[in-house]
C-alpha cells in the first residue's frame, strides 16, 4: 500500500512563493510517477505537474509552466512542488497522487493513490 502525505500549504501574497512536499511510504517508487493536482472551490480538479521517479522526466500544465517546478528526493522518498510568481488563480487544494507506471499521464483516474490535500491561498 502506498501512502502519501502533503505539507507546505499556506497563505502567500500575489507574486510570492510556496513550496509543497509529498512524503511517500510503501513500495519502491522507482517505476512510478508522482503528480500534483489542484481543485479550486466550485471547479473541477486539474492536473498541475508530474515527475517520473526513475528518469526524472517532468510534465507541466500550460498554466503553470515557467512558474512551478516539480522535483524529487530519492533518499527522502519525497516529491516537491516549488511554486513561484503565485496569482490568486492558484488558490486551491493541492493533492499529491501516484501511479505504478513510468509513463506520465494527466488523467486523474490513472492515479490510484492520493494524499488528503493541502490548502494554498494566494491573496491579491
Amino acid at each position: 500500500q502506498v501512502h502519501l502525505v502533503e505539507s507546505g500549504g499556506g497563505v502567500a501574497a500575489a507574486g510570492g512563493s510556496l513550496s509543497l512536499s509529498c512524503a511517500a511510504s510503501g513500495p519502491s517508487f522507482t517505476d512510478n510517477v508522482v503528480g500534483w493536482f489542484r481543485q479550486a472551490p466550485g471547479k473541477e480538479r486539474m492536473f498541475v505537474a508530474a515527475i517520473n521517479w526513475a528518469g526524472a522526466s517532468v510534465n507541466y500544465a500550460d498554466v503553470v509552466k515557467g512558474r512551478f517546478t516539480i522535483t524529487r528526493d530519492n533518499a527522502k522518498n519525497t516529491v516537491y512542488l516549488q511554486m513561484n510568481n503565485l496569482t490568486p488563480d492558484d488558490t486551491a487544494v493541492y493533492y499529491c497522487a501516484a501511479r505504478a507506471s513510468p509513463k506520465i499521464v494527466q488523467f486523474q483516474d490513472e492515479f490510484p493513490y492520493w494524499g488528503q490535500g493541502t490548502q494554498v491561498t494566494v491573496s491579491s
